[in-house]
């Protein structure tokens, strides 16, 4: 099946293209590029210099000539006039931007811009693998979630769902390498901005807020609020966060961790750490994989999850891509069985 990555020069699109051409089933049938039209990819990117491909412009009609897949690694506000298009004509669409993850009014307060229709953010379905594969697999448009909501989510939504923790009192300390920033030229991610810094940034204004909070909502039956707090850090890839809420009665730390497992059995990229083994991120650099480790604070009453994820894989492309596999009913693993990098 051949596939057309639009957004072919950032972060997301090059690890889009790096999984896609280690994939068993699908090609690339295009690349594009709306910054960097006709130059060679690598030119761009010269660790690809064995591949021979020319970005292209964004034309739908060559375009859906040349894939059936198509995947936006787009900024905000592409996906929400391009997508729908495609989707009209026959073509699946995962877009990893966050233009379809919040209802409308949503959208415009977070990300400061109009939305996209109010139909296909009805019809939309988001692609938190582990937790919408059923309705993943009959999807038109898969909306990927963000990098901290999926390391986020995937320590909370068991917490909710199993009555372990007052929702009341979450609250989440992120942390994220600086590709998580993009490719483009911004002041804070230059290497003197960045360098021996650790900083946090959009405090009570990140645009992840609103998406963690509506689907910790769905998992309780009830809105839920959180506290969310991110930093950057001077590293290239890498998230882990720090999820912490007061333990609901009757639960402890063994309990907590049998409830993980339980639920998380079946996932193949969602490992769980034993007690007293924490995760770090480079545990899971270059991979799919999501390490969680749980703690009951006895002396506060607090559960702490923490989870660690590669921003640029799971986070993104790589989710993606496991999207696609659950999507045309392919062994959800595929084109994601390598190892993480280390060291």
């Amino acid at each position: 099946m051949k596939t057309v990555v639009i957004g072919s020069t950032g972060y997301g699109g090059v690890e889009l293209i790096r999984l896609l051409e280690n994939h068993p089933q699908a090609r690339i049938g295009a690349l594009v590029s709306s910054s960097q039209p006709r130059e060679p990819l690598k030119a761009v990117y010269p660790h690809l210099s064995h591949m021979e491909e020319t970005l292209e412009e964004l034309d739908p009609d060559r375009l859906c000539e040349a894939g059936d897949v198509v995947f936006f690694a787009t900024p905000p506000g592409v996906s929400s006039q391009w997508a729908p298009r495609f989707a009209e004509r026959g073509k699946v669409c995962i877009d990893l931007s966050g233009d379809f993850r919040l209802t409308d009014d949503a959208y415009r307060r977070w990300y400061g811009r109009e939305p996209a229709s109010a139909d296909w953010l009805e019809r939309a379905v988001y692609g938190l693998s582990e937790w919408y594969a059923e309705q993943i697999r009959s999807a038109t448009l898969i909306s990927n979630p963000g990098c901290y909501p999926t390391a986020s989510l995937l320590a909370l939504i068991p917490l909710l769902r199993e009555r372990a923790i007052d929702p009341d009192m979450i609250v989440i300390d992120a942390k994220s390498g600086v590709s998580g920033a993009g490719r483009g030229l911004k002041l804070n991610a230059l290497f003197c901005e960045v360098n021996e810094n650790l900083r946090p940034y959009r405090v009570d204004a990140h645009q992840h807020t609103p998406e963690i909070e509506r689907y910790a909502s769905e998992a309780w039956g009830r809105p839920v609020r959180v506290t969310f707090i991110p930093h950057l850090v001077p590293m290239n890839r890498g998230i882990l966060i720090t999820l912490t809420a007061r333990a609901a009665e009757g639960w402890t730390r063994r309990r907590l961790e049998e409830m993980y497992r339980g639920i998380y059995q079946s996932a193949p990229f969602v490992r769980i750490r034993s007690e007293n083994d924490w995760p770090g991120t480079k545990q899971v650099q270059g991979s799919n994989y999501c390490d969680l480790a749980v703690h009951l604070d006895e002396r506060t009453g607090r559960v702490i999850v923490m989870s660690v994820i590669d921003n640029l894989v799971k986070g993104a492309a790589g989710q993606a891509v496991q999207n696609l596999n659950l999507r045309m009913g392919w062994d959800e693993t595929a084109g994601l069985e390598g190892l993480p990098l280390y060291p």
